[in-house]
């Protein structure tokens, strides 16, 4: 039998991790007026056999850190030795939204709007260029993480795009609570990864500026998963409890008038058509209106704001496929991440 070939030296951003090894890469970004350097940060894991180039990525909005917490846990997960392909981790991506505890960079402009991005261009567009040209062309599969805006809170869900077979495939094994198939928006992230023939699976969970246990479970055991079922040599955790539901319909439900807005359903909730989710008060409770679904589905996300104006989003809503057994198989996917013992370890006791 011939020997294998040796797996070669990763090269990237003008360094060279050897197999085997594990190593954290400063990509420089931009200057701060103070004339302080700001990088992105790659933790490249590169593993002793051949297998594929995946990036995990957190913080593209600079508020949305559940992805930090999540590629903090994976990163104990992941040994260099044991690994058939490349890892590249970027856990905060828009580090000046990050410590900022804001969405977007200095210049204002959404950075999941400006890819491929420039070299030249704005600094979201360069910020967009660089991690175009040296995670997305170097990648043939990624998990990008997000979570809801302010105020607002995301059932876990992986979003896809359609006539992306590969994650098409993907989605299911990932486990998630809720599959989304979505258009892909013009300058985002997953587009200029489609442009390139890599693969994004994005998760949606939580809300900004907070950590949830749930969603930092189902984004680690997703990810391990994925990497096994590729053949990346990492263990797998329990499997989900049930089949994601899917949807290839949302809406939101707006409120048809300010006032104080108190809900009823939780994210996850089934709900018919007609369905209470919630209800809508003026401040001294003279008025009390009953919001309505106007549609048979799973809440996938809501505000957590009660103080609303009228046409301000509240519940959203997929219309799902086998709408029967969707709210006892999210009941089984929840309870499923909660049973398997991975635990961190301030976490043991």
């Amino acid at each position: 039998m011939p020997k294998a070939e040796p797996v070669p030296h990763f090269e990237i951003a003008g360094h060279s991790v050897a197999p085997g090894t594990s190593e954290t890469i400063d990509i420089p970004v931009s200057r701060l007026p103070t004339n302080i350097e700001v990088s992105m940060r790659v933790r490249v894991v590169h593993g002793k056999k051949p297998g594929p180039v995946m990036f995990v990525s957190g913080c593209v909005h600079g508020d949305e850190i559940i992805g930090v917490e999540v590629v903090r846990r994976l990163l104990r997960e992941v040994k260099p030795k044991r690994l058939a392909g490349t890892l590249l981790c970027i856990p905060v991506v828009n580090s000046y939204g990050f410590v900022a505890h804001q969405r977007y960079l200095p210049d204002r402009r959404d950075l999941n709007r400006c890819f491929p991005g420039s070299a030249k261009g704005s600094l979201a567009s360069q910020l967009a260029y660089r991690f175009t040209q040296e995670i997305l062309a170097r990648c043939s599969i990624g998990i990008d993480l997000h979570s809801a805006g302010l105020h607002r809170e995301n059932l876990p869900q992986i979003r896809i795009s359609e006539n992306r077979p590969v994650a098409a495939e993907l989605a299911p094994v990932f486990g998630a609570p809720a599959i989304i198939v979505s258009k892909l928006r013009e300058g985002s992230l997953r587009q200029a990864a489609a442009d390139h023939d890599c693969d994004v699976l994005l998760l949606e969970a939580g809300e900004a500026l907070r950590f949830d246990e749930l969603s930092m479970r189902v984004g680690v055991q997703g990810i391990l998963r994925v990497m096994h079922h590729l053949g990346m040599g990492v263990r797998l955790p329990r499997k989900a409890g049930a089949k994601s539901v899917v949807s290839r319909r949302t809406s939101w439900l707006r409120a048809p008038e300010g006032g104080i807005f108190r809900a009823v359903k939780a994210s996850g909730s089934f709900v018919e058509a007609s369905d209470v989710v919630g209800y809508l008060a003026d401040p001294f409770g003279d008025t009390d209106i009953e919001v309505n679904s106007p549609v048979a589905g799973v809440i996938i996300g809501r505000s957590n704001l009660p103080v609303v104006n009228q046409g301000d989003a509240l519940v959203h809503i997929a219309e799902v496929e086998i709408p029967a057994t969707a709210e006892d198989r999210l009941n089984d996917i929840e309870e499923a991440a909660f049973a398997d013992g991975l635990f961190d370890e301030d976490e043991i006791v």
